[in-house]
């Protein structure tokens, strides 16, 4: 015997609208099928293609460059993308003196600031693995800040030891 309630009606028609949207969301590959060309939906949601080094071996590069130039017991250290830049405030110890060093792999340059201005030099670095070296004496609060220049991309490493 076949139930012909209303509530076995809505059960029934539950269940094809479930199968019906399943099959539905499953069996769309993202082609055309007439064309044999994938559909505009699908292509705009492929990843960009890799069109330079990546960001684990730019920084590879960056600490292998720093680790040549090594000299002191380590007091901070650390590496980011040269559109983040470095913003740190170390612990130094008032008065001491110590070296800073910096790195930047990729295209562009960037700009060094220390903070108070007599902790250090300005400076602007080329991304291009060459190691910037500068002393700087610590006041009570010393502020590092690294910045890429506008359109510059990469990974900027550095290193403060104690002389």
């Amino acid at each position: 015997m076949i139930d012909s309630s209303p509530r076995a009606w809505l059960a029934v028609c539950v269940v094809a609208a479930s199968v019906f949207l399943l099959t539905s969301c499953t069996s769309d590959s993202g082609e055309d099928k007439a064309a044999g060309t994938p559909s505009s939906q699908s292509a705009s949601s492929e990843p960009p293609a890799e069109t330079g080094p990546s960001e684990k071996k730019l920084t590879e590069e960056a600490q292998a460059a720093l680790a040549a130039v090594h000299g002191g017991r380590m007091i901070e250290a650390g590496a980011e993308r040269v559109t983040d830049g470095i913003h740190t405030e170390p612990t130094l110890s008032e008065g001491k003196t110590y070296r800073l060093d910096l790195v930047c792999v990729g295209g562009g340059s960037a700009r060094l600031a220390l903070s108070p201005v007599s902790t250090g030099t300005e400076t602007e670095m080329p991304c291009d693995r060459s190691v910037v070296q500068q002393r700087i004496t610590a006041h009570k609060q010393v502020r590092v800040d690294v910045d890429g220049v506008e359109g510059s991309t990469g990974v900027i490493a550095w290193r403060i030891d104690a002389s």
